[in-house]
């Protein structure tokens, strides 16, 4: 079988190394890659963005499978394009994909699939956001795509009214509305499900690091690390699918639009019972990172079942490894408000040597593996618990070494 991923992340990475350890032993492409990723897979040479170019072009090379891994080719309809042309494609159609790429859409769906969530108000002017506001610290999201980075939790009027502005008048988050929401305060959890447009399966769940500093300190990112397995209680990730991912299926399927791929619930457990933060339409980063190299189920059957209709029914249950993942992201110098590119990367193949060291963003430069963004790369490592996993991640972190280097020391704690 011929498969695409389509991606330049560490996620992207994630999901080749998963694929390439497929007893089908497929043959595995990539458009674009990363320096990391065009090492274990061969380039496609073809334009993600350009999504009626990328899928003629998939179509004459007789790509069997797509698999999309960021959000805004999603958004786009890259899928849609590609089943238009005759290829399959693991990830929703254009429609669904709305429910990452409009917050406001993603509360739309939640309040008529019944799924828990906080308040919230959509608005569109600075003045009708600050009379929204009943207490404080209130959550501001811009409503479209802003790769983890368009939330604020406002502390106070001052703080609330700058981010309003940035958002409603500077449009640094795009044209659309913001969603004015109440902080819910508790235990964060990812859990992922695959879809097959009738039922949701389960993903062991994870738990990510959004903010740059150590203790949650300074600004969110699009993440800087994550561990799997949670400690949750007995009987929580079944009644979490059947209370909001199933939900959430069986709505896009009486809307004629079935959701086939990840519906990622970003939750947050609080004294008031589970609430959802956020939904994504893919694979999470850095959640991919930690999960899938504990999977022990063919990813490729997974994902080739998830785009027929009910072909999850006779996939079984999905086998895990029961030791812990731990993962590290090392990001670049100003992450994440600029990045720093050109740095030569030091001591790749020393941290290999006893961790999974997956490139985010690399390049390669006259011989030499140089940065290229600002999550640069991310350092995973089994364990028989999280602590021992966590010292194998940063023992093998500690190994690498670019100009700027940033990394926060508490993942896993």
């Amino acid at each position: 079988m011929k498969v695409v991923v389509v991606g330049s992340g560490g996620r992207e990475h994630a999901l080749v190394r998963a694929l390439l350890r497929s007893p089908q032993r497929p043959e595995v492409l990539c458009a674009p890659g990363n320096a990391g990723i065009r090492a274990d897979a061969v380039p496609l040479d073809a334009d993600p963005s350009d999504v009626e170019g990328f899928a003629q072009a998939a179509a004459e090379a007789g790509i069997d499978l797509v698999v999309v891994g960021p959000e805004v080719p999603l958004v786009a309809g890259l899928v849609d394009s590609l089943e238009d042309a005759g290829v399959r494609a693991f990830g929703p159609r254009r429609a669904v994909a709305a429910l990452e790429g409009s917050k406001a859409f993603a509360k739309s769906v939640m309040r008529a699939a019944g799924v828990p969530t906080g308040d919230f108000a959509v608005v569109d002017d600075v003045e009708t956001g600050l009379a929204a506001i009943r207490e404080y610290p209130i959550v501001l999201k811009a409503d479209g795509l802003a790769a983890g980075k368009g939330v604020v939790i406002a502390g106070d009027e001052m703080e609330a009214g700058e981010a309003l502005e940035a958002m409603l008048v500077e449009r640094r988050f795009g044209d659309g509305p913001v969603l004015v929401e109440q902080h819910l305060v508790g235990r964060e959890v990812s859990l992922l499900a695959l879809c097959d447009g009738e039922r949701a399966v389960a993903l062991a769940p994870a738990r990510d690091y959004k903010r740059i500093g150590d203790g949650d300190a300074g600004p969110n990112t699009g993440g800087m690390g994550c561990f799997s397995p949670v400690d949750l209680p007995e009987g929580f990730v079944e009644e979490t699918i059947a209370a909001v991912h199933q939900p959430v299926v069986n709505e896009f399927a009486r809307a004629g639009t079935p959701f086939h791929g990840v519906l990622y619930a970003g939750l947050m457990l609080t004294d008031a019972g589970l609430k959802v933060l956020e939904f994504n339409v893919r694979f999470g980063d850095p959640e991919t990172q930690v999960v899938l190299p504990r999977l022990r189920s063919d990813l490729l059957e997974l994902l080739d079942r998830c785009t027929r209709l009910g072909g999850l029914a006779g996939a079984g249950e999905l086998e895990w490894d029961p030791r812990a993942a731990v993962t590290v992201v090392l990001a670049s110098r100003g992450y994440p408000a600029s990045s720093s590119s050109g740095d030569v990367i030091h001591g790749l193949d020393a941290a290999a040597q006893g961790a999974e060291v997956v490139h985010a963003g690399t390049a390669e430069r006259d011989g030499d593996i140089v940065t290229a963004g600002g999550r640069v790369l991310n350092v995973t490592a089994l364990g028989e618990d999280r602590s021992s996993a966590r010292s194998a991640a940063y023992a093998a972190a500690d190994m690498i070494a670019f100009d700027g280097l940033q990394l926060r020391r508490d993942i896993g704690v």
